[in-house]
């Protein structure tokens, strides 16, 4: 079960719940990401709109997004509200709360592989990563494109980081942005030898991070196609615009002439 690391929620934080039970005045929650503590829900937090009977809201064993209104940690009582969690509020904790899950089932996967349990998963990799990068998921996100190094710089033991960077690698494929451009360049004075130059002087002076990938090919001369994958359309714009200004400083440094033009929907 998706846990959070204190034993109780804090004033106005968004909880995850599942109904347990339904009375006329109220219904008690089981707060998911906190061992099971439960919270009571109020009959006037239920909706902000009319209903009949509270049973045409909720339903037993039904998860929702709820939002802390009271909290007394000494005794541990919490109550909470569905009228006051907005559309955004609980679409952004949902998608929280997915994430908390996929990560979690490779903490499980990590203890299950070193013969160790969930909870020293927790402590040993999660809330190391938590504290790091402010949640567990975006370490792992991170240890997916960077390996073991983004685990280990998060204090992470290596014989975990080696385990949980594997696993990381294997169930996280980040999205990536793609761009290609039509790329034309005649070189009538310095013939094949100042074409080649050109065409080829950004592999030594563009750095390609590890994230992104360059295709560069001939589609008939002198028409030539630059395709970029990124993870994000800010990266993969400059590491294009990096490429074409190499080309293009080679080839009007040699006579050549030079143009491009990005292909719509890329």
């Amino acid at each position: 079960m998706v846990r959070k690391r204190e034993s109780i929620p804090s004033l106005n934080d968004l909880v995850v719940g599942t109904v347990a039970e339904i009375h006329d005045h109220g219904a008690f929650v089981t707060l998911d990401e906190y061992g099971g503590l439960r919270a009571y829900v109020p009959l006037g937090e239920v909706s902000h709109t009319w209903f009949r009977s509270i049973r045409d809201v909720l339903r037993v064993r039904q998860k929702a997004v709820f939002k802390v209104i009271r909290v007394d940690p000494a005794k541990k009582l919490v109550d909470a509200s569905l009228r006051r969690v907005s559309d955004a509020e609980r679409r952004e904790k949902l998608i929280e709360w997915k994430r908390a899950q996929r990560a979690e089932k490779m903490l499980e996967l990590a203890a299950q592989r070193l013969k160790k349990t969930l909870d020293e998963a927790y402590e040993k990799v999660g809330w190391r990563l938590e504290d790091y990068y402010g949640e567990i998921f975006k370490g792992l996100e991170e240890a997916s494109l960077r390996g073991e190094e983004a685990l280990v710089e998060a204090g992470v033991e290596k014989k975990w980081a080696e385990v949980v960077a594997e696993i990381a690698r294997q169930n996280i494929k980040l999205p990536k942005v793609k761009m290609s451009y039509i790329v034309t360049v005649q070189c009538l004075e310095g013939g094949l030898p100042a074409l080649k130059k050109a065409l080829t002087s950004w592999e030594g002076g563009v750095e390609v991070p590890h994230n992104a990938a360059v295709r560069f090919y001939t589609i008939g001369a002198p028409r030539y196609k630059l395709d970029v994958e990124a993870l994000n359309y800010k990266d993969g714009e400059r590491l294009s615009q990096e490429i074409l200004k190499s080309i293009e400083s080679v080839a009007r440094s040699m006579g050549c002439s030079f143009s491009y033009e990005k292909l719509k929907g890329e």
